[in-house]
């Protein structure tokens, strides 16, 4: 069985720091390395083109773009250009984004699978040479005039997606999904979700890659590498979907009493007030309880493993100790 692995970072790093977590990822035999592009920090294409001259095997992937903030047009002539810089490394995270982060620059989220599913058809469209105006179900506005003034190509895209509905779109019509999964274990769930969208549309999913995306603080102190953990749970997990945080028995209430210790600056009580429970909503560890996690998925027939941020408490350590401790051994037993 061949198996794959990614990274997921966030487009908070500067060029430097990302230019270091790639060399990192490339020398460990990562596959693929995705930036997010969070609205009001920094551009994921920008810094994309740059990692593209830093690296020569690593694929690499935005993850996500949004069709309300970046019209379609401007998202297939990006997604075009990147790949004719990149040589054909470039992957495409598309989704409908985040509802709270659109609503800072007063963009409405009213149709998020509909928007979605719009604008993968059209900039597919545009990408590989024809005309959204001559594919159903584009969206309104498209003329005679729009089409790319590039060479045709071909771009993989990922649909981001947590809803089971985005998630049987995904399957339906993607090339992938981008499915975040707390905890590790709702990939069951999730993969059923996208092949039920695929049997529906009378889909083949033997190409249809999905990783299981999950978050990963890994070094050889395991209470190092579950302080991380803990820490990036404290501040984000009251904002998880209550449908994912139902799957391992929490609500997000049940984090308020760590954020709000993160809000008083005592970062030993918000660990503190993560229990285990909360903690294993993602992975973390040494490399064996890592490896124990990694290898639970892979029997849940996971292919590609994909491991988002803290990565651990030194992030460059982690990623070589990943590759050199981990990524190996699952390799051997896969």
């Amino acid at each position: 069985m061949t198996v794959r692995f990614s990274l997921r970072v966030n487009n908070d790093l500067d060029l430097g720091a990302l230019t270091g977590l790639a060399v990192a990822a490339e020398d460990a035999g990562i596959d693929q390395l995705w930036v997010s592009n969070d609205l009001m920090m920094r551009s994921a294409p920008a810094l994309l083109g740059a990692l593209f001259t830093k690296t020569s095997r690593l694929h690499l992937g935005i993850g996500i773009m949004n069709p309300y903030s970046v019209h379609p047009a401007e998202l297939a002539m990006t997604a075009a250009t990147l790949q004719e810089m990149s040589g054909g490394r470039f992957l495409l995270g598309l989704g409908a984004g985040s509802a709270e982060f659109l609503n800072w620059i007063g963009i409405p989220q009213d149709k998020p699978l509909t928007d979605t599913r719009a604008a993968l058809r059209a900039v597919r469209a545009l990408i590989e040479g024809a005309r959204p105006e001559d594919v159903a179900g584009t969206g309104p506005g498209w003329t005679r005039d729009a089409y790319l003034r590039l060479p045709a190509t071909k771009v993989p895209i990922y649909i981001g997606a947590m809803s089971p509905r985005m998630l049987a779109f995904a399957g339906a019509e993607a090339d992938g999904v981008l499915a975040l999964l707390f905890p590790p274990e709702h990939y069951t769930t999730a993969s059923e979700l996208v092949a039920a969208g695929a049997a529906e549309a009378g889909r083949d999913l033997a190409d249809f890659d999905m990783p299981a995306c999950v978050w990963l603080s890994l070094d050889e102190d395991r209470e190092k590498a579950d302080r991380a953990l803990a820490l990036k749970l404290a501040y984000y997990g009251a904002a998880f979907s209550p449908y994912l945080l139902s799957r391992a028995g929490l609500v997000p209430e049940d984090f308020a009493p760590a954020l709000a210790a993160l809000r008083d600056d005592d970062e030993d009580a918000a660990v503190r007030a993560i229990t285990p429970q909360m903690l294993s909503l993602g992975i973390s560890g040494d490399p064996d309880a890592v490896i124990e996690r990694c290898r639970e998925l892979q029997a849940r027939g996971a292919t590609h493993l994909s491991f988002g941020p803290p990565l651990g408490p030194d992030p460059v350590a982690a990623i070589e100790l990943l590759g050199r401790r981990v990524l190996a051994e699952l390799r051997r037993t896969a």
